[in-house]
């Protein structure tokens, strides 16, 4: 026993020793550990430290709860019977509980919050959308039930404000969506799948996200993405925060199966907050604009640009007249409104709809390479859009090509130009006769939203009429730079690209 005991431990050694000379030498190189060069992993900065108290917690949710739960309402909405307006779509407003009898209504469930003590009440425009009179009944979470009548809606935020005739209502506490951030505890609170005055519970996943779930050019997306769960009914209801302030309306989920699957998202309060007052005080909305057509900064642009990180929202078209009288043009890049930075479009598109007709707003814009400062007095928008007038509608004779009908390849940015035909330049009222060829499907300029038919306009903010002018400046350009292109799509649009010239 002894000697077995004592040979296993021989083995044991053997094994480390010979365990720790085959770890020493992986490499095969046959230079020790200690000779070998390292590599640091990780970072020497550590986390900070956060006391976590759980019966805190636990103490907190009940109280947000407790407080919070008594000023969310049901909305139970009979309407006429109509299709699905929103279809399949993988983001959905919430359809919510749907019944039809035989006569061919339908009915629906949703949420509310109660804002003011005399029965006002926030709620998302789909909800209460194609009502039919006397079709809204909301019921309180102390089991009252109420006829509302529709004071307004705002389909370009999908918020809408119903009342009820009622005293002393328990009111919502409202709170500062700019002050939400990514982490934070969240509470939803509404009544899913018909059960009322249901809790559930998430964190902030994400702030001013855009769907695309507003089929409207002028729709304003910029919603708090949560993962506390939310089903069909609970669309108008509130998202909380651990202090029990609301902070964002519930709006629509990310689904395949038009139920809960991880994501749902929510208007900022401080976005259904301006829009319900204007709905309360007039009615309506009356919003104002700036008056152009935007989209987001990315490395790229922001090299074809001068600027030295992405930043800001480029304008692609002005537009309106309120733009137009400031002195913005198509291609600035606006920085920063009223102080604010603007990362992406639908924070631009969301400060803006807090504003009204005739307030000013301050921008900060870049163009050719320096600062500039703009005052907007906003307008209201006009049903007929104002479009800006297209270049060379007069009709002028095309600027010679010295090489007629040659195509030039760009092989690394993936697409060909050539010289169009005098009719192609007459009917999209063009001075260029520079026309894509070819894109390179998945290439750089494919990737950047160059298509085959677009004429060049403009390269680096330099007007080309020719083949050999446009090939001067790309050519121009080293590894690593980037050109901005401002092409004329077959529809008529005048828009701008940037492609990156990479390294070989």
């Amino acid at each position: 026993m002894k000697r077995s005991i004592a040979a296993a431990f021989v083995l044991i050694l053997i094994g480390a020793v010979f365990g720790a000379v085959l770890v020493s030498d992986l490499g095969g190189t046959g230079i020790g550990l200690a000779e070998q060069k390292s590599v640091k992993l990780g970072s020497d900065q550590r986390p900070e430290k956060s006391d976590l108290n759980l019966q805190a917690a636990n103490e907190a949710f009940v109280t947000v709860s407790k407080n919070a739960t008594p000023s969310v309402v049901s909305i139970v909405v009979t309407t006429k019977a109509r299709k699905n307006p929103h279809g399949e779509e993988f983001f959905r407003f919430f359809p919510d509980f749907r019944f039809r009898d035989q006569d061919e209504q339908s009915q629906g469930s949703g949420s509310g919050v109660i804002v003011t003590k005399d029965g006002y009440i926030i709620t998302n425009n789909h909800v209460i959308e194609n009502a039919a009179d006397d079709g809204i009944e909301v019921a309180l979470n102390d089991t009252r039930r109420f006829k509302a009548k529709l004071v307004g809606t705002d389909p370009l935020t999908d918020v809408a404000v119903v009342k009820v005739d009622a005293k002393d209502l328990p009111v919502a506490m409202l709170g500062n969506s700019d002050e939400v951030q990514v982490g934070q505890w969240a509470l939803a609170i509404g009544n899913p799948l018909g059960l009322t005055s249901t809790v559930t519970a998430g964190i902030i996943s994400y702030i001013g996200r855009s769907i695309r779930i507003i089929n409207d050019s002028y729709g304003v997306e910029n919603f708090i993405q949560t993962d506390a769960a939310v089903n069909p009914g609970n669309s108008g209801g509130a998202l909380v925060n651990i202090r029990g302030e609301v902070i964002g309306i519930n709006t629509a989920i990310a689904t395949t199966n038009q139920r809960y699957q991880g994501y749902a998202f929510a208007i900022p309060i401080n976005l259904a907050r301006s829009v319900a007052e204007t709905i309360i005080l007039y009615g309506k909305v009356e919003r104002g604009y700036i008056g152009v057509q935007i989209s987001p900064v990315d490395e790229t642009l922001a090299k074809a640009n001068g600027l030295d990180k992405a930043e800001g929202v480029f304008v692609q078209e002005v537009i309106g007249e309120a733009a137009k009288a400031a002195g913005v043009k198509a291609g600035d890049i606006i920085l920063t409104i009223d102080g604010r930075p603007m990362k992406a479009p639908n924070e631009l598109q969301a400060y803006i709809a807090t504003k009204r007709p005739g307030d000013k707003v301050k921008l900060v814009i870049w163009r050719d390479e320096k600062r500039l400062e703009k005052t907007v007095a906003l307008r209201p928008r006009t049903e007929s859009r104002d479009v800006a007038s297209a270049e060379g509608t007069d009709e002028e004779e095309t600027p010679a090509e010295e090489t007629s009908g040659r195509t030039v390849e760009f092989a690394s940015l993936g697409f060909s130009v050539k010289k169009a035909d005098a009719r192609t330049v007459r009917d999209r009222e063009v001075n260029s006769s520079v026309i894509v060829a070819s894109v390179k499907s998945y290439g750089e300029a494919f990737n950047r939203g160059l298509r085959e038919n677009d004429i060049i306009l403009e390269a680096d903010r330099k007007p080309v009429a020719t083949v050999s002018e446009f090939e001067k400046i790309v050519k121009s350009k080293r590894e690593g730079d980037a050109v901005l292109l401002r092409v004329k799509g077959a529809q008529g649009a005048a828009r701008f690209v940037s492609v990156m010239i990479p390294e070989k």
